[in-house]
């Protein structure tokens, strides 16, 4: 079932509603204050690219910024052990996977214990 945004008329909050329509609005009610009359907003939408794509667009490496993205150094590491024809170890790609997906290195959360996830 799809995500609506509403306008609740009145405590004047924006609610996120599971329905099974956008006719199904006139049987919701606000989470925050049970009010009944509830207007639809437009939602916005995701765009999602493709990894080639990201890579398309991500500068060269030969740009300084190039490394401002933690994403880019684990596709460093990657061409350069393809190119040399040495097999990724597990720990290694389990690690370059886990700061795809955010987390942060162990070795990196050691050296500055302030630096957050993200």
């Amino acid at each position: 079932m799809p995500v609506y945004e509403f306008l609740c008329n009145s405590c004047l909050r924006k609610v996120d509603l599971f329905a099974k329509s956008v006719s199904s609005s006139s049987s919701v009610s606000c989470p925050y204050c049970g009010g009944q009359s509830l207007t639809r907003l437009v939602s916005s939408f995701a765009y999602h690219k493709s990894l080639s794509t990201i890579w398309e667009e991500s500068p060269s490496e030969k740009s300084p910024d190039y490394y401002k993205d933690p994403r880019n150094i684990g596709r460093w590491t990657e061409k350069k052990m393809k190119k040399l024809g040495v097999e990724m170890p597990s720990s290694v790609s389990q690690m370059i996977q886990a700061a795809r997906e955010g987390e942060l290195p162990p070795p990196v959360k050691e050296l500055n214990p302030n630096v957050k996830e993200i």
